[in-house]
């Protein structure tokens, strides 16, 4: 298979090239797959969501998308894939929620890649469970975007299909492959997608694991998930939503002690992190207006269960990382 981009291939940077390069793919989807069935890992990302949006145009329920919840996903982003595309877009949609499962391998786990491990095979075996029970799949979809051709080999290893047991033995359908990450977003547009999903910041494959660092605990992992959604919600009410390439909440395996109802306590610890960044390789630190700081870390201490301190990481990247695991 040839992966090197056409030397002929223009820049899709509007909508009338977008909707052009939807056409072409919509008729090349058609006639590779016929009446065969196509499978899709749809992780709710930009990447497998703009894949699953043209996948539905062009052969409608012949798509069976799959969407795991793992349990380390952001606020509302199960509920969000659901309505997008089952309601929405009227797709084939499998929903698993997994959370449990995960939660479980992952009980006393705190070193970083064992982590990482732990998620990124399970996600696998959840995978492949669901690939069989599904009949007449021919054809595996995946996000791959240029950028994970020219970086990994054609491998989207993030995306944890690789490494699906011999058995599947499915061909391939990549529609995005020649694509850069703004070029899909382009396209996702013109395919109708929510800007909250075709702008989606970046998200590590572990999800919030990575964010609810050393071992995962469940009241950590909320309080990561729900001082992740306040910080959204208020960079979005400032406008600052698109103008930041990414912005989240850490919650360290540490207590700090605090005041609460008169009672003393000992609670976590909630770090901001905002950054901006081209490619990942640099980082600087986003100066958070003093005012929507404090709007940020009020409603975090009062409506955040366990929580009694707010950290801001000032760390640029390097020498720190974008993320903390």
């Amino acid at each position: 298979m040839d992966n090197k981009r056409p030397d002929s291939m223009e820049r899709i940077n509007d909508t009338a090239k977008a909707m052009k390069f939807i056409d072409e793919q919509v008729e090349s989807i058609k006639k590779t797959v016929g009446d065969g069935k196509v499978l899709l890992a749809l992780s709710g990302g930009v990447d497998s969501s703009v894949v699953a949006a043209l996948l539905i145009k062009a052969i409608g329920k012949q798509l069976v998308c799959v969407h795991v919840n793992h349990g380390l996903l952001r606020k509302g982003e199960p509920e969000q894939v659901i309505n997008v595309f089952r309601r929405q877009l009227d797709a084939n949609l499998v929903y698993v929620d997994a959370t449990d499962r995960f939660l479980n391998k992952l009980a006393n786990v705190s070193d970083p890649e064992k982590k990482r491990k732990i998620i990124g095979s399970e996600f696998i075996d959840v995978f492949a469970e669901e690939a069989k029970k599904q009949e007449g799949i021919k054809f595996l979809a995946q996000g791959t975007i240029y950028p994970d051709i020219l970086e990994s080999d054609g491998v989207k290893a993030h995306h944890n299909v690789g490494g699906l047991p011999e058995e599947l033995d499915f061909e391939l359908v990549e529609p995005v492959k020649f694509l850069y990450k703004d070029e899909v977003r382009v396209v996702g547009k013109a395919l109708g997608l929510p800007d909250n999903m075709v702008y989606r910041q970046p998200f590590p494959g572990p999800g919030l694991g990575v964010r609810c660092t050393g071992a995962i605990t469940r009241d950590r992992l909320e309080a990561v998930r729900e001082s992740d959604a306040i910080l959204r919600e208020e960079f979005a009410a400032a406008g600052l939503e698109g103008k930041v390439w990414q912005y989240f909440t850490v919650v360290p395996p540490i207590t700090s002690t605090g005041i609460k109802d008169g009672k003393r306590t000992e609670d976590w610890i909630v770090v901001i992190r905002a950054v901006n960044s081209v490619d990942a390789t640099s980082a600087t630190i986003e100066p958070i207006p003093y005012e929507l700081l404090g709007k940020i870390v009020n409603r975090i201490i009062t409506e955040v269960k366990g929580v009694s301190r707010v950290a801001y990481d000032l760390s640029p990247k390097p020498v720190a990382t974008i993320e903390w695991e």
